[in-house]
């Protein structure tokens, strides 16, 4: 019967309430007057039927009037039943006036009677329906165990009251003074009590809303709970929410910085600002994971004009409307110029950086992918190398200021051709330092980044939505993780300390097992690996072997002649370096070897080059090996 109510439309739910209305308000009178009188046969006179007409088709004109009947019965809030408490004060003023002017017999303490007798009818059928939906959607929801107390947990457990997906079961906190206390209905536990939770509820999920809890305690607690077999998902911020960016019951999966447990250095606002703001500020590979991150950071320190060059027309045009979002929210007026181009036409970014009067230029464009560059050599060393030395003279010519390259630690004796084209960039960059005074460059050195294109983050976490198997290329890989913004805003207060011709450093933190890694992310989904000894697993770990190219490690730096910085998290480190003619000759050689797409030829420059170039087994480039 509720079933077929709730699926009737609403024209006939409508109408519905207005004929239980037109019943139960006669019925409150009598019910009133019987109270009065204290018998269920209250004097009634004929002068009454009139007052009972005109009360009743006033209090439902007052209800249409203040839209009891718009509402929804089953989201019908406190503020709808104190509008209904309004009504029905009208309609207790009508009774009385009416009674009056048709002098009716009706007692004046009925009246107030009547206030109650018809909130009683009115209202209660309405929390009825509204309670029977919820138990009805609560059915259906899942039961999920709130890790947190605090505002953040309230507002969670609130905001999942009329959800259809998840249904609170407990609060869990380890603040004594919270324990054993009850809110919005539901009991505030320890930590020890979960696994009792989850055998009386049924619950699988824990939904973490710990505030501003610091990372390596946010680490520890995540990895208990996932020993305990319980997928661990995560509420917003309170900052993200009350800034509108997102909502509190949006829950998402554990962010893998979760996980590194690495306490973030707040960034010194000075370097940050010093070579961005008021200035005309260019970045090549804008559209890139790396390029857009360090858009969002420049933008927000206030440059004169930020300038965008992009080869990839869609991510050009995304990172373009993403930046003006960010002007309209944070409203700035910056000018974004997005020039679709590539860095191999030192001409064109020449007049770029000329006709826009750019001062500081950070270098993001390149090909990271190590197997893809493995594959197609002549293009990688034609992008990563001839594509910063072109993009470098140009800034050169156009009198830019400041010049930052975006490296990497597998540029740290390479064993793979993405590596030594990014050392052979750094080369040419210290060599052009020590050509000339008037631009100054620097490079800033880091390992993988959380979320970029390159990651093994996105692939693990699709592939276990999949049901698996997971794909690791060795069981002892091991790999340095930044988080994006990060490494972003690092790269920019690095290239503020440079003095011309530096390599700095990120400190990574500590090195990551790829395998320990997957196996954590199995774990946080509630799942179980599959291996010999537990067959019955849900998500097997396949290793694949090491792709062309690939190390089981990164190194960060070359030698031993490393120095800190006024920075926590930035070093410099004191590398080998060519003379600029004797770079310019290696140029050459290698510009011709790529011109005429002689493979082996380019692969021999780069072995002979002081780039450290270690090559591992045969060249797999795809055109080489199909002559």
């Amino acid at each position: 019967m509720i079933k077929v109510l709730l699926d009737a439309s609403r024209p006939v739910k409508r109408l519905l309430s207005v004929g239980y209305d037109v019943i139960a308000i006669p019925v409150a009178i009598y019910l009133a007057m019987a109270l009065r009188y204290g018998t269920w046969s209250p004097p009634i006179e004929s002068s009454l039927y009139p007052v009972l007409g005109i009360t009743t088709l006033v209090t439902i004109a007052i209800f249409i009037k203040i839209g009891l009947y718009r509402a929804v019965v089953r989201f019908m809030t406190s503020k709808a039943f104190s509008t209904l408490g309004a009504g029905i004060a009208v309609s207790a003023a009508t009774l009385g006036t009416t009674s009056f002017l048709f002098t009716a017999a009706i007692p004046r303490s009925s009246i107030i009677i009547y206030l109650f007798t018809a909130f009683a009818l009115l209202g209660i059928p309405r929390l009825f329906i509204r309670s029977i939906v919820s138990q009805l959607g609560k059915v259906a929801a899942e039961p999920v165990i709130i890790y947190g107390a605090g505002r953040q947990g309230i507002a969670l457990a609130q905001a999942l009251h009329n959800s259809n997906i998840f249904r609170p079961s407990a609060f869990i906190d380890d603040s004594p003074s919270k324990q054993n206390t009850t809110i919005h209905g539901l009991k505030v536990l320890p930590a020890g009590a979960i696994s009792e939770i989850c055998e009386n509820t049924g619950a699988r999920k824990v939904l973490l809303a710990l505030g501003r809890t610091d990372s390596s305690q946010r680490k520890h607690l995540i990895e208990q709970l996932a020993e305990k077999q319980l997928e661990v998902l995560t509420a917003p911020s309170m900052t993200d929410i009350i800034s509108g960016k997102a909502r509190v019951e949006e829950v998402r999966e554990v962010e893998i910085e979760d996980l590194l447990g690495r306490e973030s250095v707040a960034p010194d606002k000075d370097l940050l600002e010093d070579n961005i703001k008021g200035k005309v500020v260019a970045i090549t590979g804008a559209g890139g994971s790396i390029g857009s991150e360090l858009c969002r950071q420049v933008i927000a320190s206030r440059p004169s004009k930020l300038i965008l060059i992009e080869l990839n027309e869609y991510s050009l045009y995304a990172i373009e409307q993403e930046l003006n979002q960010l002007n309209e929210y944070q409203k700035t007026d910056i000018p974004i110029v997005s020039i679709l181009g590539s860095v191999q036409k030192q001409h064109r970014l020449q007049t770029i950086f000329s006709t826009f009067s750019v001062q500081t230029v950070y270098h993001a464009a390149a090909y990271k992918h190590v197997p893809m560059v493995e594959h197609n050599v002549v293009e990688g060393v034609r992008n990563n190398v001839f594509g910063t030395w072109y993009c470098a003279e140009a800034a050169i010519s156009a009198g830019v200021e400041r010049f930052v390259l975006i490296s990497t630690d597998k540029a740290v004796r390479p064993t793979n051709v993405m590596g030594a084209s990014k050392r052979l960039a750094e080369l040419v960059l210290q060599a052009l330092a020590s050509r000339q005074d008037d631009t100054l460059f620097c490079m800033v050195r880091f390992g993988n980044v959380l979320g970029s294109s390159g990651s093994v983050v996105p692939l693990f976490r699709r592939q276990i939505k999949e049901g698996g198997p997971i794909t690791v290329t060795h069981p002892d890989i091991i790999r340095y993780f930044m988080t994006i913004p990060e490494a972003s805003q690092l790269v920019i207060q690095a290239g503020a300390m440079g003095k011309g011709g530096d390599v700095f450093v990120l400190d990574m933190g500590e090195p990551v097992k790829i395998t320990s890694l997957a196996k954590k992310m199995i774990k946080l989904s509630g799942l179980t690996e599959r291996s010999i000894q537990n067959p019955s697993g849900d998500i097997e770990i396949l290793y694949t072997g090491l792709r062309p190219g690939e190390k089981l490690y990164e190194e960060l730096l070359i030698g031993d002649n490393v120095e800190g910085t006024d920075h926590p998290r930035i070093m410099t480190a004191n590398e080998i370096m060519l003379s600029w003619p004797e770079t310019h000759n290696l140029l050459n050689h290698l510009d011709k070897a790529c011109h005429d797409f002689k493979v082996e030829d380019v692969v021999k420059l780069l072995l002979d080059s002081p780039a450290g170039y270690n090559k591992q087994g045969d060249c797999p480039d795809w055109v080489l090996n199909a002559q």
